[in-house]
């Protein structure tokens, strides 16, 4: 008998959570009181209310906090303290968004902020607005706000470091998401959302080379292969399909796919995201491409009985078969398939475990 599994639980954005803190410190600003739980109004109409962690107010400003529940998703920030501190400033002054301890400033262009502004993106931007001008009609001469509004997320500058934010020219914390306010769970957005802000900042740039690696070693790999700086790198993971459709629509003179031998032999499969769960690498497949090199039916059978994709590709490397070089030219033309027409110039490279290349496609146009 199998046992169901529960729905998993959605959650909610680091954005999500600033325009709740924001929106009950202000209104404690203007009428005295915290509203608790605080309710907003996400982009698609739905109305979470958060309960208050935090809550202080002072001579013309007032702070709120909410804790972060990302629901089942994998999220480096569930948990967190999401706080919003609002000031009174001047008439004509508009709003002014602030970094306060553990978000971080953006430092080269390319992103959807400009650099030197804090690293709060542009639909909870418009989500902390739009709930701080509710609270403003609601109260008797408050229509028109003028507000320095400072986001702070408690330990973000120690969470960013495992984040791609340095790579993204983000420094001193953690980014402000979010494009519906809710996670969900095992979308693994924030990863692809960190796939094409890279692409963003290699564009801005000007860079005529990008490498998006499966991992680690293979990114160390391809950027001493050809002396690649660092805003050439994209952490793409698993994620190749979603690297690629994004590269389709913003492309770059030349990309290289670096990766596992596991990982390009799944990509040569047709997968575009070769993450373990997705699917099994095909060793008859594998069989087929060593018989087609030269390789005899010894050879095939021991490939088709193989545990693991590594020991096909031993076993074809004893018998003085490149499979490398065939796991990635079927590799290209998927990827070229994702890609056609861009004017991109690509290659693949496969990587053994030590860093070392066992395989690679031409470089040629798609």
């Amino acid at each position: 008998m199998t046992q169901e599994r529960a729905p998993l639980k959605r959650g909610w954005t680091t954005g999500c959570c600033a325009t709740a803190a924001a929106r009950a410190a202000y209104t404690a600003l203007l009428s005295g009181e915290f509203p608790d739980p605080v309710t907003i109004t996400l982009p698609k109409g739905q109305t979470p209310a958060f309960a208050l962690a935090v809550q202080e107010r002072g001579d013309n400003w007032a702070m709120a906090g909410v804790i972060k529940d990302a629901g089942d998703d994998p999220d480096a920030t569930h948990g967190v303290l999401v706080r919003a501190t609002i000031r009174l400033l001047k008439a004509g002054s508009g709003l002014v968004f602030k970094a306060g301890p553990g978000v971080g400033t953006v430092t080269r262009p390319g992103l959807p902020i400009p650099p030197g502004e804090p690293a709060i993106n542009p639909v909870p931007r418009r989500m902390i607005r739009q709930a701080l001008e509710t609270v403003a009609q609601k109260t008797p001469g408050h229509h028109q706000v003028d507000l320095e509004v400072t986001i702070a997320i408690d330990e973000g500058e120690k969470i960013a470091l495992r984040t791609l934010n340095g790579r993204l020219g983000i420094m001193g914390g953690l980014s402000v998401l979010g494009t519906t306010g809710v996670v969900i769970p095992f979308s693994c957005s924030a990863w692809i959302h960190s796939i094409h802000r890279g692409i963003d900042v290699a564009r801005a740039r000007g860079l005529p080379h990008v490498a998006g690696s499966t991992g680690s070693t293979s990114e160390m790999a391809v950027q001493a292969h050809y002396a690649l700086e660092e805003s050439a790198l994209i952490e793409m993971g698993d994620f190749v399909g979603g690297m690629l459709k994004y590269l389709r629509k913003h492309p770059v003179p030349r990309v290289t796919i670096a990766g596992g031998i596991a990982k390009i032999a799944k990509l040569g499969q047709g997968m575009l995201d070769v993450h373990s769960r997705r699917g099994a690498i095909d060793l008859e497949r594998l069989a087929r491409l060593a018989s087609g090199a030269g390789g005899n039916d010894i050879l095939a059978g021991r490939i088709m009985a193989a545990n693991s994709g590594l020991e096909a590709f031993e076993l074809a490397d004893a018998a003085g078969i490149a499979l490398g070089d065939l796991l990635a030219e079927s590799a290209w033309h998927c990827a070229a398939q994702v890609i056609a027409h861009s004017g991109i110039v690509l290659d693949v490279m496969v990587f053994d475990r030590q860093g070392m290349c066992v395989g690679q496609s031409a470089a040629r146009l798609c």
